[in-house]
């Protein structure tokens, strides 16, 4: 009884943690660069001295899907899409180098090169600013450039250069907001050879059908859980019933 109860319950828990991760992906399905996140399960059994007591479900948010969402064309020259494993530095809330594949980037009121979520945009030295009365565009090398407004015939003028990282042979988690890290802490190298596709979004990789049929799944699966807890509260009182008829 104890172990069907202790099962049940750790079961439900682990459901609980998994639809909030579904209605994470679900409200972000339209969301540019979102990396879908992956639960990942772990059966654990507590040993004692005489018999396995308790056999326990643990749940939790570990990781995400690096699968590649969808390249749509927009033609806005400060639309970007990084390639392959590559991922745009951004400067995070807490002023730590955070890493994005949202590339919805645009010029804030004060200058500044921020992407769709209003973070700036990480260059060779810091944050880029955009010189007043001009136009940038991106350079499918991440070369940020510059035309001006009161000179149209003049070429464009380099005023930076994106720091475009590769995640290849570094572990990096998602955070709850959403950016990538290094595991541990640090940073990731800049990639001279990464690529960006100009004037395009990278979708996000969540599949809005398969999100529903798991969202069902899981709240059949938190139902059944729920049952069992309720047949273990019926057995005890039968079994209860059963000792003071005897008594």
């Amino acid at each position: 009884m104890d172990r069907l109860i202790w099962t049940a319950v750790s079961g439900m828990s682990a459901s609980m943690a998994r639809q909030r991760m579904i209605a994470s992906n679900m409200a972000n399905a339209q969301t540019i660069g979102f990396r879908a996140e992956v639960m990942q399960f772990t059966p654990m059994t507590l040993k004692g001295p005489s018999l396995e007591a308790r056999a326990l479900s643990d749940g939790a948010v570990r990781g995400a899907s690096m699968a590649a969402g969808a390249m749509i064309r927009t033609g806005r020259p400060l639309d970007v899409a990084a390639q392959g494993e590559v991922m745009l530095a951004v400067q995070a809330a807490d002023g730590s180098e955070a890493y994005t594949r949202r590339g919805d980037l645009a010029v804030s009121p004060n200058g500044v090169l921020v992407n769709g979520e209003g973070l700036p945009v990480l260059g060779e030295d810091g944050p880029i600013a955009v010189p007043p009365g001009s136009d940038a565009s991106i350079a499918e090398d991440g070369a940020v450039l510059v035309h001006d407004r009161a000179n149209p015939e003049a070429p464009p003028q380099r005023i930076g250069q994106l720091k475009l990282a590769s995640r290849s042979g570094s572990r990096v988690e998602k955070g709850l907001d959403g950016l990538f890290r290094v595991a541990g802490g640090g940073a990731l190298p800049g990639d001279a050879a990464a690529r960006l596709l100009t004037g395009t979004l990278e979708q996000s990789n969540v599949n809005p059908g398969q999100v529903l049929v798991e969202m069902v799944e899981a709240q059949r699966l938190f139902d059944m859980r729920t049952k069992l807890v309720a047949t273990a509260k019926e057995l005890d009182e039968g079994g209860a019933s059963l000792m003071r008829i005897n008594g």
